[in-house]
């Protein structure tokens, strides 16, 4: 337990990003950017596509467990629902898709930083 706790990664708060409620006017106000916003937005935005293309060279059977299951946060249940299939191979498909998609990512350096 100790070796997980010290691998986590340090949270971020949320707050300063997201929009603010003036009192008078009862309508969100933009947050103000931190120095340096458009360097991270161009980041996320590069990473957003590397992701999407890196989703799109998943087989189509992956692919859609996983949009299905944690893009469109629909339950295990209502994704064998809707794709017609029993919820253990649903449970299999969004695994080994995840694993497929982190592979593909490892290999474009995305998750070099990020902690497991």
């Amino acid at each position: 337990m100790q070796l997980r706790r010290r691998r986590r990664c340090s949270e971020m708060a949320i707050e300063d990003l997201s929009p603010r409620f003036c009192v008078d006017t009862r309508g969100p106000r933009a947050a103000v950017p931190p120095v340096g916003a458009s360097e991270h937005w161009t980041a996320v935005r590069e990473t957003r596509e590397v992701v999407r293309h890196c989703i799109d060279q998943l087989p189509a059977h992956y692919r859609s467990v996983l949009l299905l299951r944690d893009i469109e946060e629909l339950t295990t249940s209502e994704v064998a629902a809707r794709l017609n299939l029993n919820p253990n191979t649903v449970k299999v498909r969004l695994h080994r898709a995840r694993q497929t998609l982190k592979g593909l990512l490892d290999r474009k350096g995305l998750l070099a930083g990020v902690c497991a």
